[in-house]
């Protein structure tokens, strides 16, 4: 008998800035209103790139323009061992809103200021949320060009 092999949750994050404030999610998990960037599961047969604008045009209705990479992020799920989620978070510019509606669980798109950020700190979804935006605020960057183009 062989074990099912482990296998990481993929997702993408979008760091958006803007005049001084950034755009979060205000989403509904487990009853509990939470703050995280626009960000998701890469789907089958997605790109990277594709996944993160696809994922903040429906959690915020703003269209999304990837412009660098930030960083990969490993989060390990709190009391459970199996659940492990790999984050790829991009910079990028926004423009929109255009019409449409939010994803199910998004109870709102938010631009907050830095301190706004930091007072809502214990309803971050995780603490890669404050870590993605320092991490941004501290000039981040690697170009898309990392990325080979067929395998992005």
């Amino acid at each position: 008998m062989t074990e099912a092999a482990w296998k990481p949750h993929v997702t993408v994050a979008a760091h958006c800035e803007r005049d001084g404030r950034y755009l979060l999610v205000r989403e509904s998990i487990d009853g509990r209103e939470v703050y995280n960037q626009p960000a998701g599961h890469l789907d089958p047969g997605e790109s990277l790139l594709e996944a993160v604008i696809r994922e903040t045009l429906e959690e915020t209705l703003f269209r999304f323009e990837p412009t660098a990479m930030v960083g990969i992020y490993r989060y390990p799920l709190p009391g459970d061992d199996d659940a492990t989620f790999v984050r790829f978070l991009f910079r990028g510019e926004v423009t929109g809103p255009v019409a449409g509606e939010l994803d199910a669980d998004i109870v709102a798109a938010e631009w907050l200021t830095y301190a706004e950020v930091m007072a809502c700190r214990d309803r971050h979804r995780t603490p890669m949320v404050m870590q993605c935006i320092d991490d941004a605020r501290a000039g981040r960057s690697f170009p898309l060009a990392i990325f080979s183009p067929e395998f992005v």
